[in-house]
């Protein structure tokens, strides 16, 4: 017996996450495309939208718990966003350790228009699923996250 028959290897595309990466793929450059049309890449647009949420000055350790990214990653992306115009950044007076990082009015404004690109961009890739469909993959997709401690938000 050859060590090819022994093996009897599954076939790739049997697996369920080969399936989903080809769709996560898909999902993630349509929208990473769609975004970059407003300058903004879809790390930024998670730290936004977060910081959108959240309503309020943000320091860049909150930041990075409510993204799960690195203090340094974020610190990165804060410089960029500054660069772009979409935050601002103050020191505290007390501490110079601390930052305060705040959304522009520039950045306000576009959020709810990113957030509807996102929006739009799920409706093309998922729009031919019936709502009971969406609804039982949006389901077993979080069941999955919780089960495996799954926290932090795709970037790339």
């Amino acid at each position: 017996m050859s060590k090819k028959e022994s093996l009897d290897p599954s076939h790739l595309k049997s697996h369920i996450g080969y399936r989903l990466r080809i769709v996560s793929n898909a999902v993630s450059h349509s929208f990473a495309k769609k975004l970059s049309s407003f300058d903004v890449t879809v790390a930024e647009w998670v730290i936004l939208r977060e910081m959108y949420a959240k309503e309020e000055n943000t320091a860049p350790s909150t930041i990075a718990e409510m993204t799960g990214l690195t203090r340094g990653a974020v610190s990165k992306l804060i410089d960029r966003l500054l660069q772009k115009g979409f935050v601002t950044r103050a020191e505290s007076v007390g501490d110079r350790r601390y930052q305060d990082i705040q959304l522009t009015s520039q950045a306000t404004k576009l959020i709810p228009k990113l957030s509807k690109v996102a929006d739009e961009n799920d409706e093309s890739f998922f729009s031919r699923l019936s709502k009971t469909e969406r609804e039982f993959l949006m389901k077993t997709l979080i069941k999955l996250a919780e089960l495996h401690k799954l926290n932090t938000n795709p970037i790339e």
